[in-house]
């Protein structure tokens, strides 16, 4: 069964409501990184960053997948697929997908502040202070924050070198060291990027770049690759 590979970003989730961080009118906006997506402003302000995520997750608890979520998953029945993500909402899963990685954490988990093995599924929106792990220590947002390594980019890397066929979603590969993912690929398999800001790369053999939104061109990607099994 051939292997595909899907990179999503921020993107694909926007078509849902999810507000990105970095477009305008993003959540960097109205919220400096410093304050509440870095390990110091956890140690500064802990209350202020779990209010911070208690805001995302209670938005994410009120959005949908959109077609492009949809449409991926139909891809699980014909291909050896995974979907690596940028994104911490859980969409893709909520979307059909059965095997998703995320690069940068899970809006709806909680890791304990001493055991980083401790992760917890969050009942709800709210993870607040004096809510603990069974060791007793303060829980966190299971989130990979600015200055923090991103433990699975190695697996991502592996999974990207056996690729038969990549789908990047949502990203226009400007931020590392998930844009970085696309040099494991072998160079024969056919890449596909779509994004509205999505620009040619001619130095990236077989990629065709699609210029569009991801709700209404990857239902269409999909259906072509299905044919062609």
């Amino acid at each position: 069964m051939r292997k595909i590979v899907v990179l999503t970003g921020a993107g694909i989730s926007a078509e849902s409501g999810i507000s990105t961080f970095r477009d305008s009118g993003g959540l960097w906006e109205t919220h400096r990184i410093e304050d509440v997506a870095t390990p110091q402003a956890w140690d500064k302000d802990p209350a202020l960053v779990l209010e911070f995520y208690n805001q995302r997750r209670k938005k994410l608890l009120e959005v949908e997948p959109n077609p492009a979520h949809y449409a991926l998953a139909r891809l699980d029945d014909h291909f050896d697929l995974t979907v690596i993500t940028q994104n911490v909402d859980d969409l893709h899963e909520r979307g059909g997908s059965k095997k998703v990685l995320h690069l940068h954490g899970e809006l709806k988990k909680s890791r304990s502040t001493a055991d980083p093995d401790l992760v917890y599924e969050i009942q709800g929106w709210e993870l607040n202070l004096g809510d603990t792990c069974e060791k007793g220590s303060q829980l966190r947002p299971h989130i990979v924050w600015f200055g923090e390594a991103v433990p699975n980019i190695m697996p991502a890397a592996n999974l990207c070198s056996q690729a038969d066929i990549l789908l990047v979603i949502g990203t226009s590969l400007a931020v590392y060291p998930a844009a970085g993912l696309i040099d494991y690929v072998p160079h024969s398999s056919p890449k596909y990027l779509i994004d509205p800001n999505a620009r040619p790369m001619p130095w990236i053999p077989n990629l065709t770049v699609i210029p569009e939104k991801a709700g209404s061109s990857v239902p269409g990607i999909v259906d072509m690759l299905l044919k062609e099994t």
